[in-house]
């Protein structure tokens, strides 16, 4: 009942959202009534293939759920920012009415600025989207690192979202440029996937040909929940990359030791109260004498009960950096960090922006990355 309910008010939304953009530009666009008809019927279309991008899942027969997909998801990223361009227009107008009398062409050069920026920014976010990752470097300073810990390098991969439009090929690239960073460790942090092991198995199987020298190790997503956490789970240990839930592992290198720990996603309880992320947890029975103490944390949310329970840096995802305008403005309302490295009191907290995307194939001012982070002694 409650679902259906949602879906309902959803739907209303999304039809007064097309109706607001077919009312606020159509009729100021320039040219003959066939045009604003084209316009009528692509707002219809819209409305008709959005919800589909999200739902297409559920359609069994392959490939044409996986196309359907991927015609809702780019019409869900197109749709937004007509979304956001007409708002942007209107409040240009707005403001401009007030302080003069707009010109009948300022009304109809922006009406068609609308879609053809909508078109560029589209574009534009398609083909960041779909690229292979760069390798972005940061350096991570911590005090009294010794000499055999100088220079260790992790490999951070985070939010690929295996699914309807990121496949096994996309991700055998970034598995072969993430083995050719020759690091100490890879960091995988969560939302690998975003459907079931059922549908996804023949996807993920490149993450089996990861290798570095102290292992590869994942935490769960969020979307890892939404998905068959334990299947899950399984599944990821057996292409032989270590899982860790709220435990641990020490790395010798020399005479030092490093801890490397990890927690389920922020929000695990909500779907199954033995996942409680738990910092704290994670670190019980570790070695004081540790010259540095790394988690691994799908939300930046952890960042605080990190801190706490005496971690020295934390490795996140989850936010994508916003992906794309305007969701970017919005993430500061949910997470404490949207991208890079920031310092929480004695903690270091890394975001990555996330190696694939969600949803529409589109990144906008949000690229994605994977991360080479080296430790170096403050």
């Amino acid at each position: 009942m409650h679902q259906r309910v949602f879906l309902i008010v959803v739907t209303f939304l999304l039809a007064l959202l097309h109706a607001y953009i077919g009312m606020r530009v159509l009729p100021d666009l320039p040219g003959p009534e066939a045009l604003h008809v084209l316009g009528g019927v692509w707002l219809l279309l819209s409305f008709l293939l959005v919800p589909l991008g999200l739902l297409a899942r559920a359609i069994r027969p392959q490939p044409l759920s996986d196309r359907l997909a991927w015609i809702g998801l780019v019409a869900m990223g197109f749709f937004s920012s007509l979304l956001v361009l007409t708002f942007l227009r209107d409040m240009g107008l707005l403001v401009a009415a007030a302080i003069t009398t707009v010109p009948a062409a300022w009304i109809s050069a922006t009406a068609v600025a609308v879609p053809l920026l909508s078109l560029l920014a589209s574009a534009a976010g398609y083909a960041n989207a779909r690229r292979l990752a760069p390798v972005v470097d940061v350096d991570v300073a911590l005090p009294g690192l010794p000499d055999s810990l100088q220079g260790f390098t992790i490999a951070q991969i985070s939010d690929i979202h295996v699914g309807p439009t990121i496949k096994r090929s996309y991700l055998s690239r970034i598995v072969e440029r993430v083995n050719a960073l020759d690091a100490d460790l890879i960091a995988v942090t969560g939302d690998l996937v975003d459907g079931s092991v059922e549908d996804l198995a023949a996807h993920t199987a490149p993450l089996a040909q990861l290798r570095a020298r102290d292992g590869a190790y994942f935490v769960t997503g969020n979307h890892e929940y939404y998905s068959g956490a334990e299947a899950w789970i399984a599944q990821v240990k057996g292409y032989g990359l270590q899982v860790l839930m709220n435990e641990h592992v020490v790395l010798q290198r020399g005479d030092a030791r490093l801890v490397v720990a990890g927690v389920p996603d922020f929000g695990a309880h909500h779907f199954d109260p033995r996942h409680r992320s738990d910092p704290q947890a994670a670190l019980a029975g570790a070695p004081a004498d540790a010259a540095a103490r790394i988690l691994l944390a799908h939300q930046p949310r952890s960042a605080r009960a990190a801190e706490k329970a005496g971690f020295d840096l934390q490795l996140s995802g989850h936010t994508h950096g916003g992906q794309f305008f305007p969701w970017n403005l919005f993430v500061p309302l949910q997470q404490p960090f949207t991208a890079g490295l920031h310092r929480l009191q004695r903690l270091w907290v890394y975001v990555s922006r996330g190696t694939g995307y969600w949803g529409p194939p589109k990144r906008f001012g949000a690229p994605s990355e994977i991360t080479r982070l080296r430790l170096v002694r403050e």
